[in-house]
C-alpha cells in the first residue's frame, strides 16, 4: 500500500528545468495539492514516518511558503502543534533569523523567538529538497 500512496504523490509532483534560473530543476506540486487523493496519500506516508522514526514531536515547523501548506495538516493528525519559519521581516515581535546561501542567491529565514522552548523536539517540513541549501545540513526535515 505504501508503495502505491508513494506512487501517487510522485506522479503529480511536475518537474521545470531551468527554473527560476538555468540549472535549477524546480518540482511543483500544484497537481498535487489539486488531487486530494493524492494529497491525502503524501499526508499519509509522512505521518506514518515520522510516527515510526521520531515518536516524541513536540511540534511540526514549516518553511515559507510550500511548508505551510503540508505542515498544518500533519501536525493536526499527529495531535500537536505547527510553528511558521517565515521570509526575514514577516513575523512579529522578536525573532531569530538563519542566512543561507541558495545556488540561485541568498535567503534569510525567521522563527519567532518564543515558538519553540528548549529541549521540545521539532521536525521541519519543507516542500522538497533540491539542493539542500536551506536547513537540512542542520536539521531533519520531512520533504516529498
Amino acid at each position: 500500500m505504501s508503495e502505491e500512496r508513494l506512487r501517487r504523490v510522485r506522479d503529480r509532483v511536475r518537474p521545470f528545468p531551468d527554473f527560476p534560473v538555468p540549472g535549477v530543476l524546480f518540482r511543483d506540486i500544484s497537481p498535487l495539492l489539486k488531487d486530494p487523493a493524492a494529497f491525502r496519500a503524501l499526508i499519509d506516508l509522512l505521518e506514518d514516518h515520522l510516527r515510526v522514526s521520531f515518536p516524541q514531536i513536540d511540534f511540526i515547523a514549516g518553511l515559507d511558503s510550500r511548508g505551510f501548506l503540508i505542515g498544518p495538516p500533519l501536525a493536526q493528525r499527529l495531535g500537536i502543534g505547527f510553528v511558521p519559519i517565515r521570509k526575514k521581516g514577516k513575523l512579529p515581535g522578536p525573532t531569530e533569523s538563519v542566512s543561507y546561501a541558495l545556488e540561485y542567491g541568498k535567503a534569510e529565514l525567521e522563527i519567532q523567538s518564543d515558538a519553540v522552548e528548549p529541549g521540545q523536539k521539532v521536525v521541519i517540513v519543507d516542500d522538497l529538497l533540491a539542493t539542500g541549501a536551506s536547513v537540512s545540513r542542520r536539521y531533519h526535515v520531512c520533504s516529498l
